[in-house]
């Protein structure tokens, strides 16, 4: 066999990689693929949690690999503490609380936190900060463009 100059994936190689994401059901949760918009990333960089990234460690360029993730080892389980009850009153015409809209809160230290409006009773509007994806059995398709 000639060694092309083909690397492993390891700590800190830059990888290029197309994937998808999916739930159980094999509905697309996400997918570089849409676009046809590589994702660039350097492992260990904080893209991809651990065990995302630990799936890609040892793959070569043109690997394509299945890995399932259960809800634990993708983005956790749901946590009570990131269901919020704000007030209708925080909501603007531009920003309107209604029920399955995703709304960028600005955080104290000015980063943005995606929330789920679950619920709009009256003046209390429940939203959940919790990941989209928490909860879920997550099947992670890849397939590696390039390693360096």
């Amino acid at each position: 066999m000639t060694d092309l100059g083909n690397s492993s994936i390891t700590q800190g190689s830059e990888v290029v990689l197309h994937f998808d994401l999916k739930l159980a059901d094999g509905s697309a949760a996400d997918s570089t693929r849409v676009n046809d918009k590589p994702a660039k990333l350097v492992m260990g960089d904080g893209s991809l949690t651990a065990n995302f990234e630990a799936c890609l460690l040892g793959l070569n360029t043109g690997d394509k690999k299945s890995f399932t993730l259960e809800a634990n080892d993708a983005f956790g389980q749901p946590n009570p503490d990131n269901i919020h009850h704000l007030e209708r009153s925080k909501f603007s015409a531009d920003t309107p609380a209604e029920e399955g809209m995703i709304i960028a809160f600005t955080q104290p230290d000015g980063s943005e936190l995606p929330g789920i409006v679950r619920e709009v009773t009256g003046d209390s509007v429940t939203v959940d900060f919790n990941h989209p994806l928490a909860g879920q059995v997550i099947t992670f398709d890849v397939e590696i463009l390039s390693v360096s």
